[in-house]
């Protein structure tokens, strides 16, 4: 029922209570206190409740001669029975306070009545809202708030790494109301989340109950956090025991509304309930006090209620022993009442069977309980893990020096049915080997390096290989379970059809060069990105030194030629010209140096009228032409290089590029498409799409784009194929990077988010990356096309050399002859010149022979004369 209708029942309760509104002389009330009591008797937690407020209302008797009077009424757990008992208490038995009841739709249909009368009323709910009691001052919740225990549950889930949980709650129990908003902030303060919320009507038919477990069980989480009332939440576990949901990797959890009661009902948990885990409200049961409540509770339970199985008192019992005594402390023997009752009521303090019981002033409430039991159905009965704590988490025990873990692994052994839980139960349902996960690879990617698929000759995919498979493959290896997968080719170029095929249930995952976009969220979740996120502007790059610039308008060996070339013709003028040009003698250096200058400063002047030789003037001329065509052609590829390498300095930013109304390209089927039209606002007409690495060099060989959008691990593959020929610029614009897309909600994700960290951290991405997409040694290459070769100018070096040569060849012919002409001359010279020394040499003879011959003849008369 809705709060509207609890109103309307209030509303006539108001009218029940002054139309039987007795007068003091037709009825005679007892004497003493009277204290009145609202519960459902048929059910275990009410009868309970009587007997330990009995045994109460005893032990006051006994400790000294006041009077006190107990009326307890039955509200048969309905609102307006409750109402109505509410109003017979106040006006016939004249109570002075009211305990009970115990759900918070009873104690919403009598906290208007209690208001207006001004009768207390201490509730035994779980669970009370603070706007109830601030609307009704005269609510109190006289039983500890158990919204703690949801973060005891959060703990237990958190413990095991389960993350993702269907919770299952009574949809029409305002209390389950009030308390599952606390269970579902738990849950997400701890990481863990909630992908479905099953809320069941009070009296669910099987049907019902049969639908929705069926809906639950075709779910991939099998992780279960069950708040319900314990007839409902028997009803759910029957069902699912013939469901076949009570097996191996189902995980069930329970709250304290059906964990508290397993006590009072083996032959129901050892037929449906085994295996569950729950979280029950601790209190002191090994205390002096409770043990000789436990004796005389279960004398005086047999004898009222012979039926039940079970005698134990619960938690409830012991809740209501203590509320029974908090009025009583409160009272003091005195007739006290009104607000006057309330405020001592508030004032309370002392411990009592369920821990300590103090109300927190401003809200009217019990201070919460902080310490729950954690038990394991097991049979007919159940086994106490450990404790959790408020602050402390799980601990063995509880005193002073236990020690307390944030996780519950080191409590005693949950068993399942099946063996040991960490051993049998996972909290999701895995792939086998006869049921293996389905991964959808794209089937037609452009870049191998990541995703390449093999085919036979019928088409068949026969092998599958890439970076991002190797990835894949490297994290399942460090799951903590076995997960059998086989890789599934997706033969069409669309990548948000592919992960599309999660959502359609084609595939369990999908691998490949996929991105993660916000629009494909809408289909699949994505594990963290393995690759670098990032958009990054490609142009091509600058080979060289800028400060070498001049040089790059011709090739190595082109500049050799002309060099060579020019060396040459400066020879051949210089040899012409250097017998009728005295400057162009002198020593050997002399002459070397006048040679090269004459052979460069043809290239910038004219010496023709310097020339003496026609020769020399022809063989100029010609050259000079030639100069003049290399010159020009120079100027005008070193100013197209300039404007080149202006406008890869500038940017190619996107400012530029939009500027300049230039053409870019992105890879087909990708999302770029509309990133780059929507976001960076390029026109449709200047953006266009290409498949494959090859196709995006060609396109700048072919002068069609003048950049392109890449993301980064693509970029970074580019850049490695293509060595510097081209580079990176501008900023990287923030995009998601690769990932591997699972169903939305599936609970793998965390664990292959974890493993793939595990290969991230321990450097296996990086050596992967290394192995898979590694640059290679690139060589210096030079622009593509951009420097001119001799090639480009044979026919013009072929007629200046020959034109150089042909004066050559003329001069040494005509120097030839002159030289002909010279050799008679000289010899005849020479032949004269030798007639004359001949000539005189006889002269010479002959006159010496005639002075010989007159010196002789006088001594011939003087030795004739002797004799």
């Amino acid at each position: 029922m809705n709060m509207f209708n609890h109103m309307i029942f209030s509303f006539f309760a108001l009218t029940f209570l002054f139309m039987l509104k007795k007068t003091a002389a037709e009825g005679v009330h007892a004497k003493g206190i009277n204290i009145g009591a609202i519960i459902d008797m048929s059910s275990r937690i009410g009868k309970e409740q009587r007997v330990a407020m009995e045994i109460a209302m005893e032990d006051f008797y006994g400790t000294g001669n006041q009077t006190l009077n107990l009326h307890i009424q039955d509200s048969q757990r309905d609102p307006v029975c409750a109402a109505l008992a509410a109003m017979d208490l106040i006006n016939n038995q004249q109570v002075q306070a009211i305990l009970g009841p115990h759900t918070w739709e009873e104690a919403l249909s009598v906290a208007e009545i209690s208001s207006q009368t001004q009768v207390p009323i201490l509730s035994l709910a779980d669970t009370t809202p603070k706007w109830a009691t601030e609307r009704w001052p005269y609510l109190l919740q006289a039983s500890p708030s158990k919204q703690e225990q949801m973060k005891a549950i959060a703990a237990i889930v958190q413990s095991w790494n389960w993350h993702q949980v269907t919770v299952i709650y009574e949809g029409t129990d305002s209390s389950a109301i009030a308390v599952t908003p606390y269970l579902f902030n738990a849950l997400r303060d701890v990481g863990v989340g909630v992908i479905h919320g099953l809320v069941l009507p009070t009296f669910a038919s099987t049907i019902t109950l049969s639908e929705e477990l069926e809906k639950l069980k075709r779910e991939q989480s099998r992780v279960f956090v069950v708040h319900l009332s314990f007839p409902l939440a028997v009803r759910l576990f029957e069902k699912a025991k013939k469901m076949k949901m009570m097996e191996k990797d189902y995980v069930w959890i329970t709250t304290n509304p059906i964990t508290s009661l397993v006590h009072s009902n083996a032959s129901i948990i050892s037929s449906s309930m085994e295996g569950i885990i729950g979280v029950k409200s601790y209190f002191p049961e090994g205390g002096h006090l409770f043990h000789e409540l436990r004796q005389r509770f279960r004398r005086k339970f047999s004898l009222q209620n012979p039926k039940d199985d079970n005698n134990e008192p619960g938690i409830y019992a012991a809740e209501a022993y203590d509320a029974f005594w908090t009025l009583v402390v409160a009272l003091n023997g005195s007739n006290r009442g009104g607000q006057e009752l309330l405020e001592t009521i508030l004032q309370v303090d002392f411990h009592g069977l369920s821990g300590k019981v103090q109300f927190i002033k401003f809200i009217n409430e019990r201070a919460p309980a902080n310490r729950f039991h954690i038990i394991n159905i097991i049979g007919k009965s159940y086994k106490e893990l450990g404790f959790w704590s408020k602050g402390l988490g799980f601990s063995k025990t509880i005193h002073e020096n236990s020690t307390s873990r944030p996780c519950m692994t080191d409590l005693e052994q949950a068993l399942w049915p099946e063996g040991p839980w960490n051993t049998s139960s996972r909290g999701w349902i895995t792939a086998t080997s006869a049921n293996p996960l389905r991964i959808g690879v794209p089937g037609e990617s452009g870049y191998r390096e990541f995703v390449h698929v093999e085919y036979d000759h019928l088409g068949n995919s026969v092998a599958f290989s890439g970076f991002a498979i190797e990835v894949f493959k490297e994290t399942i290896k460090r799951l903590p379970f076995t997960l059998p997968y086989e890789f599934i080719a997706f033969k069409n170029t669309s990548y948000d059809e592919l992960v599309k095929q999660i959502h359609l249930k084609k595939y369990d995952a999908v691998v490949g060069d996929v991105v993660i976009l916000a629009s494909r969220y809408q289909f699949a979740e994505f594990t963290k990105p393995y690759t670098e996120t990032g958009l990054m502007l490609i142009v091509p790059a600058q080979s060289g030194n800028r400060e070498l610039s001049f040089i790059r308008p011709f090739t190595k060996s082109m500049w050799v030629l002309i060099a060579v070339i020019t060396v040459y013709n400066g020879f051949i003028i210089w040899l012409i010209e250097r017998n009728h040009c005295p400057s162009l003698k002198g020593s050997m250096l002399h002459q070397i140096g006048i040679m090269l200058w004459l052979a460069f400063s043809t290239l910038f002047s004219l010496h023709g009228g310097k020339m003496h030789s026609n020769l020399s003037r022809m063989s100029m001329v010609v050259w000079l032409f030639v100069a003049l065509v290399i010159t020009q052609t120079y100027t005008a590829n070193l100013s197209s290089m300039l404007t080149v390498q202006k406008l890869d300095g500038a940017a190619p930013n996107v400012e530029a590029l939009l500027n300049s109304n230039a053409v870019v390209g992105y890879c087909t089927g990708s999302y770029l498409q509309n990133y780059l039209v929507d976001v960076l606002r390029f026109k449709t007409q200047n953006i266009r799409n290409y498949t494959t690495l090859e196709a995006y060099a060609q396109a700048f060989k072919n002068k069609e784009i003048a950049a392109v959008f890449l993301e980064v691990p693509l970029a970074k593959l580019f850049l490695a194929e293509y060595c510097r020929r081209f580079v990176s610029v501008g900023p990287t614009y923030k995009v998601g990077g690769f990932g591997f897309a699972l169903p939305r909600g599936s609970p793998l994700l965390p664990s292959i988010d974890e493993a793939l960290l595990k290969v991230s951290e321990n450097g296996t991405l990086l050596e992967l990356e290394n192995t898979l997409i590694k640059p290679g040694n690139c060589p210096d290459v030079e622009d593509e096309n951009h420097s001119l070769s001799p090639s480009s100018f044979g026919t013009l070096f072929i007629i200046t050399t020959g034109t150089s040569t042909i004066s050559l060849a003329i001069y040494i012919f005509s120097r030839a002859n002159s030289m002909l002409g010279y050799t008679t001359t000289w010899r005849l010279m020479l032949a004269a010149m030798r007639y004359w020394v001949c000539q005189r040499q006889i002269t010479r003879r002959s006159s010496n022979a005639e002075n010989s011959v007159n010196n002789l003849a006088p001594q011939a008369s003087g030795m004739q004369s002797l004799v």
